[in-house]
């Protein structure tokens, strides 16, 4: 199955396929898509993943532009990451 993630930005529309993706980078995808804003941390103990496959993942998703990395006021060590998509809708081919 092919899942893509349609994007609408205003008049730009912008299709990242995730389909190609690792089962990890799908899953932090779908942690930050049901849990908004979340630490690394976080991530670890919601996919109960591994320090280094939560950084994989994370970088996988940033270089598909799919990923933001925000300034965590709480804890200037730690940055919050959510997803860059304003409108999704996920399409299965």
């Amino acid at each position: 199955m092919i899942v893509f993630v349609v994007t609408a930005n205003g008049t730009n529309t912008t299709i990242a396929q995730i389909g190609h993706l690792p089962p990890s980078a799908k899953l932090v995808y779908k942690v930050l898509e049901s849990e908004g804003l979340l630490t690394q941390k976080d991530l670890i103990r919601e996919t109960s993943l591994p320090s280094r496959t939560v950084r994989y993942a994370l970088a996988r998703l940033r270089e598909e532009k799919i990923l933001v990395e925000r300034y965590y006021f709480t804890d200037a060590r730690q940055s919050l990451y959510g997803l860059a998509l304003k409108k999704q809708e996920v399409v299965a081919v």
